[in-house]
Order: C-alpha cells, then structure tokens, then sequence
C-alpha cells in the first residue's frame, strides 16, 4: 500500500496544546492533526455530553414537522412510520415508533419488501396507507428522491414528513416538511447525520415543544449509535457526542434486542467495533434474507424472551447470509477474470439470479479485491438493480450522475449508491461508467493507501499513552483510531507465521533497545522468514490482547516493509 504521512501541524499550536494540557508532544500532535487548537476544543472533544447537541429547531421545516405531528397526536390521527431495510432504516423506525407509541396508540410501522418493493418510498406502501386510513407517513432514511410518489400520496389526502440525510436532487417531492440538513437552503450547523441521526433531532424538537428534559432521550440513543457505526458517516461533531452517549447505553442498559446480540461476545465493554461488524450485520441481515420487518421487531421488543428468539432467527440470517455473499463474490471474481477485464478502471458485473440482498456486501468485496469503483447488478422484477460501492478519495455520486441517460432511478453518497435500470441499458451503462471514471480518477486513488498519524518510537509506548490514546474514541471517519510507523524495528526472534493457513504473523518487537512489545500482523504470514534478523518498518495502531483472562498492550500489523 502507499504509506501517507499525515502533514505535521503548526508548531505553535502542539506546544500551547502541550502546555495548557499538561500532555506530551505525540498526543498534542494528534489533537492539532484532528483540528483541536485549545483547551476548550480539547475539553469538548475528550468529554462529549447532550450539551453540544445543536438546537434541533436550526434544522429546516422542523417547526412544521413537530406542528404537524403534534397535530395528529392531538386529533387522533392514524400515522405510519415509514423507512428502509438495512440499519439505519430499521433503527430509525425503531426510534420514531418507540418515542411516539408514548403517546398513541394509532400507529404501525412500514419496511417496504427489499425484492417486490425496493428501495425507499414505494406505492404499495402508499397505497397500504391509504387502504388503512392513515393520514401521515414519516418516512426515514428515505424519500429525498420520492417525488412522484409523495405526489401519489397527496393526492390520496396523506402527509409526509420526510426525514433523510442522502443528498437531494434538483427537485424535492412536495412533502408537508423535509428534514435533510444537505438541502442547499438548510442552514443546520452540522450535516453529516445519519437518517437515524435526522429522526433523533426530530423526537429531540417533539420532547423540547413538551417541555420535555433530554435525559429521557438516552435510553433510545443505543438506535443511534448502531445506526452512526453501520452507515459510516464521519465520527465527529454530533455524531461523536451521539455515539458516545449511545455506546453508554449499550454498555449499561441496551434494549432487549441488543441486549441478545452482545450476549454472544464474551466481552466487558462494546465500542464502534462490535457496533460495526457484531450488532449492525445481524441486524442487516433480516432485510437481506427475510424482511426488514422482523429488525424492527427485534429492536422494538421489551420482552426478555421474545427477544431471545427473535435473536436465534436472525442469527440463521445472518448464517445464510454469510454463505451467500461468499459464493456471489467468487462467481463475480471469476467473471470478471472470464471477460478479460481485471484491468479495467471499474468493476460491473451482472447475474440475473444473485441475491439481491447481498450484492451490496459482494460490492464491497470486490472493491476491497480490485480497488476500483464497483457495481454489482442483479434482476429485480423486469428491471436490474445493483448496487455501487468507491475508493476513497473518488465521487460515486457524481460518476452516475454522469451516466443518468441509462439509468431508471438512483440514490446515494459519495461512496455508496444505489441504482436501477432497464436490462437493455446494461451495456450502455457498463460502457459509459468505464468511460467517465477512467477520464476523471486520479491514477493514484486507484491504489489502496494507508493513512498514518505520525512516526513514533517503540519506546513511546506505554500503559498511559495507550489509555489517553483510548480516551479519543469514539473513532470512526474522521477520527480514526491512530496509526503510527516506527523505523528500523527488528523482531526479537520467535517470530511464527500462525493461524490454520499459517497466513497470519505472531512477533516481539523491538527498536534500539527499547523493551520488546507483543505484535500480531493479519494476513502477513507470508513474511515470517523473511523479516528474521532484518530491519524494517511498520504501520501499526495500538490494541489489547486477552489471553486467559490476562490483558497485554500489542501492536497491530498495517503494513511492513523490509528495509
């Protein structure tokens, strides 16, 4: 991988950092790196609290959608809360059904069916609304592009409030309110909320016009923090206060649902890791291979064992899910080998029988394979739908803007999208998005690079500089988990190539004298012979090794490269 040092920052500021603090230079460094230049910057970024929470009432149309809501809640209106399938669409109805069922009892819930449906707004949700006399639709992490369809539903006399984060076309549908903090005319201070996150203000904005404390606001912020972690938004601002707020709960008092999951892991404390690759597949996994519906349940349910049962059965998706996404990836990758296109700038493949509900992962494998932006197309009634995935540092969005003549419908970010067209516009398609990304990307982001802090010594290192190295976290996007390179290190000797395939690397190291520290390297087996009684780099962050109940500092292997 290309090794990119992170820019030193101004001196000045490391010092007074260093001196206002009372910290070392390494970790004031690493605070001037993430735009910490003071002691109030610092006290905020190290002690996040519902504080710095943004009046949500800043946010466009929020005074509407709670005049709206408030409305119905006093007439006794039927409403429906409406969102995607996958994490962040399920919590985000989790969310606004739990805190509304507080105050009625007319209301359900809507996942709209991944594979008859699709994805977002749909008019068989619209028209289940209408045949069931609700006159209101929340619709979260979904809806921004639902222009015909809020229309549809208009003229069926039913509201909407809209509650997303995707970013907005020319033309917004003609909802009663839209709360999206990225419409150009929505001065929100922060923007990068997750739908989940959009829906919390708008519970926050109802509590504040109750006159409401924020307190009774925590116990749903473990929705929240699953939601930030699964859809990968950037771990600042309020999404680094939301995460940290939700993490405690999920550490304390998670629902019972969560509560489920996590019992699996034989672990004291959860962070953004078990949030990312432990709760979010599972709950994922029910929209993948059954229905988005049976997440919300899981979520939603106080019952101990109903939960419990609720977790086995999804735990089976998640099972087949894995297997599934595993034989997809392999028939991908040999198509592409088939077709002669493993030099291609971009990855599209199509098979009419893949599992709709995991070319998104399978995108994502295949991206991490050929690094190159990808998409994976499968059949989906009488169109194809698939699903794209980026490299860092290149715009999706902007890609298959550039490509909108052959495509139906298509929604998303910068470095995830969603997409579907008619199966004679695949070539034309396939053609076009080959073209415009080889004339836009950059050739160096087609190569995997690896972002580092900061060089250090082995002898840096410590119990102490591990634990206020801890206290930065959340990390996430934006503020990630640090990353060191440290020159000249020599392994002590014992190093072992481990693992059933013998393809991960167990080693001691140590530079210039320092005392030796523990170090494992994933996927780096390969070398074990090769770096014995040689001097080399290497990229590294710092973890703890539980072995017999008994906890070890060690370094985790990015990258080597023998000197």
């Amino acid at each position: 991988m290309r090794w990119k040092i992170n820019p030193l920052p101004d001196q000045k500021i490391v010092t007074a950092l260093q001196e206002t603090l009372k910290i070392d230079a390494i970790l004031a460094t690493l605070l001037a790196q993430r735009g910490i230049t003071d002691f109030a910057e610092a006290e905020k970024f190290f002690r996040p609290s519902s504080h710095h929470l943004h009046d949500p009432y800043l946010m466009k149309d929020m005074q509407k959608a709670v005049a709206r809501i408030s409305t119905a809640l006093e007439k006794g209106e039927r409403i429906l809360v409406y969102g995607d399938y996958d994490v962040d669409g399920t919590t985000s109805v989790a969310l606004m059904a739990s805190y509304l069922g507080n105050f009625t009892t007319n209301l359900s819930t809507y996942i709209p069916d991944r594979y008859q449906e699709g994805y977002g707004v749909s008019y068989e949700g619209i028209d289940f609304a209408d045949n069931n006399d609700f006159s209101l639709i929340i619709a979260l992490d979904c809806g921004i592009k639902a222009v015909d369809k809020v229309a549809y539903a208009l003229e069926k006399g039913i509201d909407f409030i809209i509650c997303d984060h995707h970013t907005p076309g020319e033309q917004v549908p003609d909802a009663y309110a839209i709360l999206n903090p990225k419409q150009k005319d929505c001065s929100y201070p922060y923007k990068e909320l997750c739908g989940c996150g959009v829906g919390f203000k708008l519970i926050q904005a109802l509590h504040l016009h109750k006159k409401h404390v924020f307190e009774d606001l925590i116990p749903y912020l473990d929705l929240v923090a699953v939601a930030i972690g699964a859809d990968i938004v950037p771990m600042t601002g309020e999404n680094r206060v939301l995460m940290h707020l939700g993490l405690s709960v999920l550490n304390t008092k998670p629902r019972p649902g969560f509560q489920q999951i996590l019992a699996q892991l034989k672990k004291k404390t959860f962070d953004v890791y078990d949030v990312v690759f432990v709760i979010a597949p599972r709950i994922n996994a029910a929209g993948r291979m059954k229905h988005g519906s049976y997440a919300v349940q899981l979520l939603m349910e106080n019952d101990t064992e109903q939960a419990k049962q609720q977790c086995a059965a999804i735990e089976t998706y998640n099972k087949d899910r894995k297997e599934t996404d595993a034989n997809i990836t392999e028939e991908a990758l040999l198509q592409i080998e088939k077709n002669g296109e493993t030099q291609h700038k971009t990855t599209v493949v199509y098979q009419e029988n893949w599992h709709k509900g995991v070319i998104g992962i399978v995108a994502s494998r295949l991206t991490e394979h050929y690094y190159r932006p990808t998409v994976v197309f499968t059949k989906s009634g009488e169109k194809l739908a698939a699903s794209a995935r980026s490299v860092s540092g290149f715009d999706l969005y902007e890609a298959l803007e550039c490509c909108a003549e052959h495509i139906e419908q298509f929604g998303g970010h910068k470095y995830a999208a969603g997409l579907t067209l008619l199966p004679e516009k695949y070539q034309a398609f396939k053609d076009t998005f080959e073209k415009v990304v080889t004339e836009s990307i950059l050739p160096e982001l087609l190569e995997p690079s690896l972002k580092i802090d900061l060089e250090i010594t082995l002898g840096d290192i410590s119990e102490k500089f591990y634990r206020i190295l801890q206290q930065m976290a959340p990390f996430g996007p934006g503020n990630m988990s640090p990353v060191f390179v440290a020159r000249q290190v020599r392994d002590t000797g014992y190093a072992k190539a481990i693992g059933k395939e013998n393809d991960h690397l167990r080693l001691t190291l140590t530079q210039n004298g320092s005392a030796p520290i523990a170090s494992v390297g994933f996927g780096f087996g390969h070398l074990a012979e090769q770096i014995k009684h040689r001097a080399f780099d290497v990229v590294f962050s710092l973890d703890k090794n539980v072995w017999n109940g008994q906890e070890s500092l060690q370094l985790k292997i990015k990258d080597i490269r023998v000197v």
